[in-house]
């Protein structure tokens, strides 16, 4: 019940972004990435697509029994425009286009794949639930960036380390988005009873690319010396480091 209330009350938040896609587009592609039992795909299917004339709902899911349930689920239900993969993220095969990502508690870096296909296709809207994020707690610990002595008591402690590790995680993820072009919006998901990983970002593409958030986020990786899996999978460097790779979007269409 705790897991569909938190589906139930992402997809409220999502309907503007289904609606504009399907507004746009004659066949919209939506991808559910890390989909788990794929609750979210079908809610989202019996809402917005069974009786639409186009469109379809990837489920990306590297449990296979997962992916052979929810296969079983979608044939007895006759929703005929519902794929399914089995693959992780880092493996999967994308379609050259996606209008919409969705990654519901990807757990730490799977999150940031997620985030760099939407990225690389060009999605109109992206909207992910974070989960379990270590990896920059690690780099903290490492890093020999001079953060101002004061600053850095606030992740002394491992307990702060992780917790403020997983903070700035989601502050660099949300510039990453805005950087390549987003307009973000981060938010709760549901109450705080429900899920303790409750953090939502959500992003629109409302540009190719923003110069001021891209400064800002290469200003802030170099203050701390970390390089997330995001900004390494698009080839932001931090400032004053190697010149940056240029990622490869699928353009809009």
């Amino acid at each position: 019940m705790r897991k569909l209330k938190q589906v139930n009350h992402l997809v409220g938040l999502l309907r503007p972004a289904l609606e504009d896609i399907q507004g746009r587009h004659a066949s919209p592609v939506v991808v559910d990435a890390g989909s788990g039992n794929a609750y979210l795909g079908f809610i989202l299917y019996e809402l917005f697509f069974k009786d639409a004339e186009g469109g379809v709902v990837l489920n990306v899911e590297g449990r296979p029994e997962l992916t052979q349930r929810a296969k079983e689920r979608a044939a007895r239900l006759g929703f005929g425009r519902m794929e399914f993969q089995t693959a992780h993220l880092e493996g999967a095969v994308w379609p050259e286009r996606i209008h919409l990502l969705t990654a519901l508690h990807a757990c730490d870096t799977a999150t940031d794949d997620a985030l760099a296909v939407a990225v690389q296709k060009g999605a109109d809207h992206v909207a992910v639930v974070p989960c379990c994020q270590a990896e920059l707690a690690v780099q903290l610990k490492e890093s020999k960036a001079a953060v101002d002595s004061t600053l850095s008591l606030v992740y002394q402690h491992p307990w702060h380390r992780r917790e403020f590790g997983s903070h700035l995680t989601n502050v660099l993820r949300a510039l990453t988005l805005e950087a390549f072009g987003y307009q973000v919006t981060v938010t709760e998901l549901t109450g705080w009873e429900h899920s303790l990983k409750n953090e939502l970002i959500l992003g629109r593409r409302v540009h190719r690319d923003n110069r001021q958030a891209r400064a800002k986020l290469e200003s802030l990786l170099a203050t701390y010396g970390v390089r997330p899996k995001l900004t390494r999978l698009l080839g932001v460097e931090p400032a004053g480091g190697a010149p940056t790779t240029a990622v490869t979007r699928t353009p809009p269409v």
